[in-house]
């Protein structure tokens, strides 16, 4: 048994191992249930009840992971995985991660690791220009980029960021500004509440804004909603606008809300974290039209980009009302004051003020697929949505609740609710298919998100057979 570091030979000889079990995980990962099949305290009650003495074999823990921990995975991986959203990931995404595991650098000063912070300010322009996003969001401007983990901890900072705008740099003190109020639709994901408890501000200084016929903000009523504010001295202070939301996959108005922020002063937050990657393509950047009234954007390449989880691109107009908010500096930090355009102390510009080497799997999945690779890639997901979607249309027994929204559909079965519920349930419970579901407008609605990096047309016509085959099924 081991009772010292790992050398550099073993772990040569161990990390073959795994990088073969790796493979051989996605060689094979077709053939699991895509939902765990385990009930709740199964995996624990496999494990020792106390750590080990003595140290254990790498043999035995690649066997651990064979019987006790692949029972209770849900395979995000599978072809066959269509619930929630895609939280892709692929090869080369994978050996960055490697690299930045094995180099382990602590990120939160440029002097910390120079490479660490230029590879992301230089990656995140490539962004700016892969997208075709604003150019007030290039590090060489006003602006710039910054990887978080998540869009939650991007809406946290957009957050905070506003709110130092909005009281004039005062918001940390006491007796600061507390008439300050946000805006954000039914469709809005749930971090934007999680975020205003945490600044501070509450759920309550939330206005929840209806939707149109598409589940899109209503500018409109956003606009009578901030003026009916303004008038009993409320500040308004922020706009969140969702381009793709989780639910639907609706896409707000941004001009038309951009248009109203800029005019009122109102800090403008676009989330695109589903849907942003398919700007990469010129014929799906209708979607962002609007995004040059936006003070802050952000994306997960996490989700659509084949890079694997956690990698949130976050862009700001204006650096300094982010770095403002977050900015605490300590002599023992060796704190050095950013020179030029990526020398930036990124720590400034998120909650933690460690951070990981995300760059590095970034720029390898950039480099290793291409523009054109990866815009291959989206195309195709795009089209078999659209397919099923057909496919949905021509089938008496359901219809669609949602417009389609690039790789999501939104259906139900006419038969009602129940029908519906009872349909995801025994697709789920086969384990041959993983579908998830939502509510819009009092309909129980079964979603499916077509992005994992392995789902082919194949995938997608025999989930499409499932469905119709258990509907039959559940009619008789």
């Amino acid at each position: 048994m081991p009772d010292d570091h790992m050398t550099p030979d073993e772990f040569r000889e161990y990390g073959k191992e795994v990088i073969d079990w790796i493979a051989d995980y996605y060689k094979w990962v077709e053939t699991y249930p895509v939902l765990s099949q385990v009930k709740p305290g199964d995996i624990r009650s496999g494990l020792p009840p106390s750590a080990p003495q003595k140290g254990e074999s790498m043999s035995a823990m690649l066997d651990d992971m064979d019987h006790l921990i692949m029972p209770g995975i849900t395979h995000w991986q599978s072809p066959n995985f269509f619930a929630f959203y895609p939280c892709n990931s692929s090869g080369p995404g994978i050996l960055g991660e490697l690299l930045s595991a094995g180099l382990n650098v602590q990120g939160m000063n440029w002097v910390t690791s120079p490479a660490c912070t230029e590879l992301e300010a230089h990656v995140l322009d490539w962004l700016v220009e892969m997208l075709d996003l604003p150019e007030k969001f290039r590090s060489t401007n006003a602006g710039g980029g910054v990887i978080q983990d998540t869009a939650s901890s991007a809406t946290l900072c957009a957050t905070l960021a506003a709110r130092e705008r909005a009281t004039d740099g005062q918001s940390n003190h006491v007796g600061a500004d507390h008439s300050l109020v946000a805006y954000a639709s039914h469709e809005s994901h749930s971090s934007i509440e999680k975020a205003l408890r945490i600044a501070g501000i509450g759920t309550d200084r939330m206005r929840v804004i209806p939707t149109d016929e598409s589940y899109a903000m209503d500018a409109h009523e956003l606009e009578d909603q901030i003026l009916r504010d303004k008038a009993e001295d409320f500040k308004p202070f922020i706009v969140y606008g969702t381009v793709g939301s989780t639910s639907s996959g609706s896409l707000d108005p941004l001009e038309s809300i951009g248009s109203i922020c800029q005019r009122e002063g109102i800090w403008f937050h676009v989330d695109a974290a589903m849907l942003g990657t398919a700007a990469l393509c010129p014929e799906f950047r209708y979607i962002q039209e609007g995004l040059e009234y936006a003070d802050s954007y952000c994306f997960n390449p996490h989700k659509w980009m084949f890079t694997n989880f956690d990698c949130d691109c976050l862009f700001v107009a204006d650096r300094n009302a982010l770095t403002r908010a977050l900015t605490i500096n300590r002599e023992y930090l060796g704190d050095f004051p950013s020179k030029s355009a990526g020398e930036d102390n990124y720590r400034d510009w998120q909650i933690p003020l460690g951070r990981r080497f995300r760059s590095l799997k970034l720029w390898f999945v950039i480099r290793y697929y291409g523009v054109e690779g990866l815009q291959k890639h989206i195309r195709e997901h795009v089209e078999m949505a659209q397919e099923f979607a057909r496919w949905v249309d021509d089938d008496p027994n359901f219809e669609r609740l949602a417009p389609v929204s690039l790789q999501l559909v939104c259906f139900a079965h006419t038969a009602g609710n129940d029908i519906t519920k009872s349909l995801l349930d025994s697709i789920n419970a086969s384990g041959k298919i993983y579908l998830s579901q939502t509510m819009l407008r009092g309909r129980f609605t079964i979603r499916i998100s077509i992005g994992q990096a392995n789902t082919r047309k194949r995938h997608v016509r025999a989930a499409w057979e499932l469905i119709q085959k258990t509907a039959r099924e559940l009619a008789l």
